[in-house]
């Protein structure tokens, strides 16, 4: 499982090098090939292919005329390549997702742990993004409660 933030920065080719803790796990548990994609152009999905095949699973369960399967498929086709993680543990990320997520050459980006995938994102529109008009990075209590209300299982 993937856990935590790991800044780092992407070279001059557009290569990520995995952070240490994230390939050791993808070592023991995924292997070198990978499905990099993006839902929104701001933040690349990199998926070990095990974990991208659970997700097309999980599609191929859908009816082939569903417009929500066809609006993720068509998103995350249109963003997503296959990679391979190189000896010296560095994938290419998509140069489509390198402009839209303004990762370009020695960028610092941000490498999150999301339980199943890594998502990578430009350090400074993160941490933007995520402090909106605060000046921390905070859950506002509104935030906590939501979450709250989904995760609390509900009573009969």
């Amino acid at each position: 499982m993937f856990r935590g933030n790991h800044p780092t920065r992407v070279d001059e080719k557009g290569r990520l090098k995995l952070p240490a803790d994230f390939k050791r796990e993808v070592d023991e548990q995924y292997g070198a090939q990978f499905y990099i994609t993006s839902l929104d152009g701001k933040r690349a999905k990199v998926y070990p292919l095990k974990a991208w095949e659970s997700i097309e699973a999980s599609l191929q369960k859908m009816s082939p005329m569903d417009p929500v399967r066809k609006k993720f498929l068509d998103v995350t086709n249109y963003y997503g390549q296959m990679a391979e993680m190189d000896g010296q543990g560095r994938l290419l990320l998509p140069q489509l997702i390198r402009d839209s997520a303004t990762v370009k050459a020695n960028t610092n980006v941000n490498v999150l742990g999301t339980q199943d995938h890594l998502e990578v994102v430009n350090a400074d529109l993160f941490r933007a993004e995520i402090m909106g008009t605060g000046s921390a990075i905070e859950l506002s209590d509104s935030d906590l409660a939501a979450f709250a209300e989904k995760t609390t299982p509900k009573s009969l």
